[in-house]
C-alpha cells in the first residue's frame, strides 16, 4: 500500500543543516497539503548551482564541520537532467516521455498549469553514493531503475517543482554551465493517468549523513575524569597524613614493617700494615650462611646437616631458625648462623638448596703471620668488629661505615626483592687502613728470640720493645707466650695479652738510672762523684741492702753504683734529690701514665705521690719497688736518654690510608719535651756503659760485637691482686750504639729463679745485633772508656 501523502517523512519534518528548504509541492493544479523538498527561490536555487555559493552560506560551510572541502558534505550536488538522463548527450526534444503504471501517483501540476497525477513515493531509499543516479524517463526503465534502487536502500523522489522555482532554477544552471539543456516539461493527461513529460528533472536524495564525534567534549570529558582523580588522590593523602587516627597511621606502618626486609651490608675492613706495606691482618673473600625463619620447613632437621660444616652446635641454630619476633614485635625474617665460612663449604651448603637458608658473599679476617705480632694486633668477632689490640683500638676506623639494603619482600627467596616494589639501598664505606711503625722482619726475629730464651728458662711471661730513639716508632713489639690470631679463642685471655704494654710489674734497679740522671741533671753530683756506702740500710723497719755487699765505708764511683746496681748508693743519691724531685722526674721520664702508643688496653701503670710515701718509700721507691710500670714505659724513659735528654712519645701508628681514594695521612706528630741536658744524657750513657763492660757487672750478657752498648739491668717482683708473686721479673733495658744510639730494646720475663741480667740480657744482645745489622747501623769506631768501681 503506498503512503498516504500527509505522512511526516521518516527524516522528520526539517532536513539537516545544508539541505534544501520544503518547499510546497506542485500538483495538477491544485497545491497539495504535504511539503516536498524544493526551492523556496532563487537564492536558494543559487545556493544549489556550482557557482551560486552565496555569503551567508560561506560563513555556515565555516562553521560547519568540513568547511575546508569545496562543496557541502550534507547536500547531493543538483544535476539537471533531460528526459531523466544525465546530459552526456543531447537528447532529441520531441523524444516521449516515460510512461508510468504507478496508480498511486497523485495528480501534480507542471510548470504551464496543466493538471496531472502522481503520487510521491514517501520511502526514499538512500543511492550507492551521493552523487544523484538519473532516472530515464521511459515507463519500464523507471520501473527497473526504482526496483534496483529500492534494493540498493536508494529513495527516488519523482515531485516535479514548481514552474517557476524549475524555470528559474533552470535558467540559472543554463547561466552556469558549459553545456545547456532544454526545461523539463510536464504534460498532465488526466487524473490518475500517468503523466507524459517530454523532460523531467529527477533528483536521488541523499541518505542520512553519519553523526560525526565531536572531540571537544571527549577532551573536555577526558579532563574533567583527569582532575576528578587528582582531587580524590589529594583528599586521600590529607586523611591518611593528616585527618587519619594513632591507630590507622601504626596499622599503615605496621603493613610496611611487615613487608620491608632490612640488611646490613657489612664495609670491607680496613687492612693492618707494616711499615713497609706488609699485610699483617686483612679481609677475605668469605661467605656467611643465613636463614629466613619463616621459609625454615623443619628447623630441626636443618640444624643437623648444617651443624657439622658451620662449626655451630645444632642447639645453637635451631631457635635462630624457628619462627620468633624481635624486641622491636616485629617477625624475623633474618638471622646469621655463621659468618666468615670457608668459600668451599659455602658452596656446599648452597648446593643443598636448603629451604629458607641463603649463602651470601661475606669476608673473614685472616692474619697471614698466624702468631707474628697477634698479641700486638689482636682479633675480630665473628661480625668482624674489633675486640683486642690494633683491631679493637682502631675498630671505628677499620670497620668503615656499613651500608643497608632495604626491600620489600614476598613468598619468594629470602634476598629476592618484589619486582617494582619498594628498595633502598645505602652503599657501604670501606674501612680505613692502618700502617703501623712495626718492621715484619724484625718483629719476626724479636718474636723468634723471646720465645727460645724464655722457653729455655721456663718464664710465665715475657716481652721486648724495639723503638727507634730518634722518632719513638715502635719497629717490634713481641709478646711470649704468642698465640695464633686465625684461631684466638684457642686460647686464654692471659695468653692474648700484649705484655710490655699491659703488664705492670716492679721495674726493679733499671729504675735507678731515672735516679742518677735526675741527680746529675740537678747538679747535685757529677761523673767523677763518690759515694759511701755500707752494707745495709734501714728505712721504715725494712733492710735493703746490695747484691753485692761492700763493707762498711766503701766508696764507689757513679758507674760502680750502676754497674754493681748498689741499693744503698741509690738510696743516698735519691735522699739528696728529695720526694718532690724524685716524684717530679718520675712523670718526666713517662711513668704513672700511659704512653698511648696505640694499643688497646694499655695500663697506666703507678708511682706514689709524696704525700703517699710510707716510711719505707725513700728506699724502696728508688730502686724501682712500689712502682708499677709497663715495660713500653721504661723502654720510653731510656729512649729519652738515648735521645740526648728528649723525651720522645713512643708510637706504634705510622699513617692511615683511606679505604674510599687511598689517600694516606700521617698519624700525628708525638709529643716531646726535655727531661735531661744533651750534655747530662751523654754523660749518663757513658756510665751505663759500664754495666756492659765491666767484668763483675751485671749486664756483660748485653754485649753486642763491633758495637758500645749502653744499658742496666733490673730485677722486681710482679703484684697480682695485691700481692707479690714469689717469681723474679727481670730485665735489661740498653741502646746501641752507645755513642749515637739508634735503637732501645728492653726485654723483661718472669722467672721462677733468675736475674734480668741473667734472663734478658743474651736475648737483649741477640736482638741488638739483629736490628743493627738489618738497618744497616755502621759499627762504633770508637773503645768504650775504662771505668773504675771504686775512686
Amino acid at each position: 500500500m503506498s503512503p498516504r501523502n500527509d505522512d511526516t517523512p521518516r527524516r522528520g519534518e526539517q532536513p539537516r543543516r545544508g539541505t534544501s528548504r520544503d518547499l510546497p509541492t506542485e500538483g495538477n493544479g491544485t497545491e497539495e497539503t504535504g511539503r516536498g523538498r524544493g526551492f523556496g527561490g532563487i537564492g536558494d536555487a543559487r545556493a544549489y548551482t556550482p557557482r551560486g555559493r552565496t555569503l551567508a552560506e560561506r560563513d555556515q560551510r565555516t562553521r560547519s564541520p568540513r568547511a575546508g572541502r569545496n562543496t557541502d558534505p550534507f547536500r547531493p550536488a543538483l544535476q539537471v537532467l533531460d528526459g531523466g538522463r544525465p546530459q552526456r548527450g543531447r537528447r532529441p526534444p520531441d523524444a516521449e516521455p516515460p510512461a508510468t503504471d504507478d496508480p498511486g501517483r497523485r495528480e501534480q501540476s507542471d510548470p504551464r498549469g496543466k493538471k496531472g497525477t502522481g503520487q510521491s513515493d514517501s520511502r526514499r531509499e538512500p543511492p550507492r553514493s551521493r552523487r544523484p543516479e538519473p532516472v530515464e524517463d521511459d515507463g519500464d526503465e523507471l520501473r527497473r531503475r526504482r526496483e534496483r534502487t529500492a534494493g540498493r536502500g536508494v529513495r527516488v523522489r519523482d515531485n516535479a517543482r514548481s514552474a517557476g522555482t524549475a524555470a528559474k532554477a533552470a535558467r540559472d544552471v543554463r547561466s552556469t554551465s558549459s553545456t545547456r539543456t532544454k526545461t523539463a516539461r510536464t504534460v498532465a493527461k488526466g487524473k490518475g493517468a500517468p503523466t507524459a513529460t517530454k523532460s523531467r528533472a529527477v533528483r536521488a536524495i541523499a541518505p542520512e549523513p553519519p553523526k560525526l564525534a565531536n572531540p571537544t567534549k571527549r577532551l573536555r570529558l577526558g579532563t574533567v575524569m583527569a582532575l576528578s582523580l587528582f582531587v580524590m588522590i589529594g583528599v586521600r593523602l590529607v586523611v591518611l597524613q593528616v585527618a587519619s587516627s594513632p591507630a590507622d597511621a601504626a596499622r599503615l606502618i605496621k603493613l610496611r614493617e611487615d613487608r620491608i626486609s632490612e640488611i646490613t651490608l657489612p664495609a670491607p675492613r680496613g687492612s693492618i700494615l707494616d711499615r713497609d706495606g706488609t699485610v699483617l691482618a686483612h679481609s677475605v673473600e668469605a661467605r656467611y650462611v643465613a636463614a629466613d625463619p619463616v621459609l625454615v620447613k623443619n628447623p630441626a632437621t636443618t640444624a643437623a646437616t648444617l651443624a657439622p660444616l658451620l662449626g655451630v652446635a645444632a642447639s645453637k641454630l635451631i631457635p635462630k631458625m624457628t619462627k620468633h619476633t624481635r624486641p622491636d614485635g616485629r617477625q624475623s625474617r633474618f638471622e646469621f648462623l655463621a659468618q666468615g665460612v670457608d668459600i668451599g663449604v659455602g658452596d656446599r651448603i648452597a648446593a643443598m638448596k636448603l629451604g629458607g637458608i641463603v649463602v651470601k658473599q661475606d669476608e673473614r679476617r685472616d692474619v697471614p703471620g698466624a702468631d707474628l705480632g697477634a698479641n700486638l694486633i689482636g682479633f675480630t668477632g665473628a661480625d668482624n668488629s674489633g675486640l683486642e689490640g690494633i683491631e679493637g683500638r682502631y675498630d671505628s676506623l677499620l670497620r668503615g661505615t656499613a651500608g643497608t639494603q632495604e626491600f620489600e619482600i614476598g613468598k619468594g627467596d629470602l634476598n629476592a626483592p618484589v619486582p617494582g616494589g619498594y628498595q633502598h639501598y645505602v652503599e657501604p664505606q670501606p674501612g680505613t687502613s692502618i700502617e703501623l711503625t712495626i718492621d715484619a722482619d724484625l718483629q719476626y726475629r724479636v718474636q723468634q728470640i723471646l720465645s727460645d730464651q724464655l722457653r729455655d728458662w721456663k718464664a710465665t711471661i715475657g716481652g721486648a720493645v724495639v723503638i727507634d730513639v730518634k722518632t719513638g716508632e715502635v719497629l717490634a713489639q713481641a709478646s711470649y707466650p704468642p698465640y695464633n690470631a686465625q684461631k684466638p679463642l684457642d686460647y686464654s685471655p692471659a695468653d692474648r695479652e700484649d705484655v710490655p704494654s699491659a703488664i705492670v710489674a716492679d721495674p726493679g734497679s733499671v729504675h735507678k738510672v731515672f735516679m742518677i740522671g735526675a741527680a746529675l741533671q740537678e747538679g747535685l753530683i757529677t761523673p767523677d762523684s763518690a759515694i759511701t756506702v755500707g752494707p745495709a740500710l734501714m728505712r721504715g723497719g725494712y733492710r735493703f741492702q746490695d747484691s753485692h755487699m761492700q763493707p762498711k765505708g766503701t766508696k764507689m764511683t757513679i758507674p760502680g753504683i750502676l754497674a754493681l746496681s748498689s741499693n744503698v748508693g741509690t738510696i743516698l743519691i735519691s735522699d739528696q734529690l728529695g720526694k718532690q724531685k724524685v716524684y717530679e722526674y718520675q712523670q718526666k721520664f713517662g711513668l704513672g701514665k700511659s704512653t698511648n702508643e696505640g694499643v688497646a688496653g694499655e695500663a697506666t701503670g703507678r708511682i706514689l705521690a709524696p704525700d703517699e710515701w710510707s716510711g719505707s718509700a725513700s728506699g724502696s721507691v728508688p730502686i724501682g719497688m712500689s712502682v708499677d710500670a709497663t715495660l713500653v714505659q721504661m723502654a720510653a724513659g731510656y729512649a729519652a736518654i738515648a735521645n740526648d735528654g728528649t723525651y720522645v712519645q713512643p708510637h706504634i701508628v705510622k699513617s692511615y690510608i683511606s679505604g674510599k681514594d687511598g689517600k694516606v695521612t700521617n698519624s700525628p706528630a708525638p709529643d716531646t719535651h726535655q727531661v735531661l741536658r744533651p750534655d747530662v744524657a751523654k754523660e749518663l750513657r757513658t756510665m751505663m756503659e759500664a754495666v756492659v763492660d765491666e767484668e763483675d757487672a751485671t749486664g756483660t750478657q748485653a754485649r753486642v760485637n763491633g758495637y758500645r752498648v749502653a744499658g742496666k739491668t733490673g730485677t722486681g717482683k710482679r703484684l697480682i691482686d695485691g700481692q707479690y708473686t714469689s717469681s723474679n721479673y727481670g730485665s735489661f733495658i740498653g741502646m746501641a750504639p752507645a755513642e749515637n744510639p739508634r735503637f732501645v730494646i728492653a726485654v723483661s720475663a718472669e722467672v721462677a729463679h733468675g736475674t734480668g741480667g741473667d734472663v734478658a740480657a743474651p736475648a737483649f744482645s741477640k736482638m741488638m745485633s739483629f736490628a743493627l745489622l738489618h738497618y744497616r747501623v755502621p759499627p762504633s769506631t770508637t773503645k768504650p772508656p775504662t771505668f773504675r768501681i771504686h775512686p
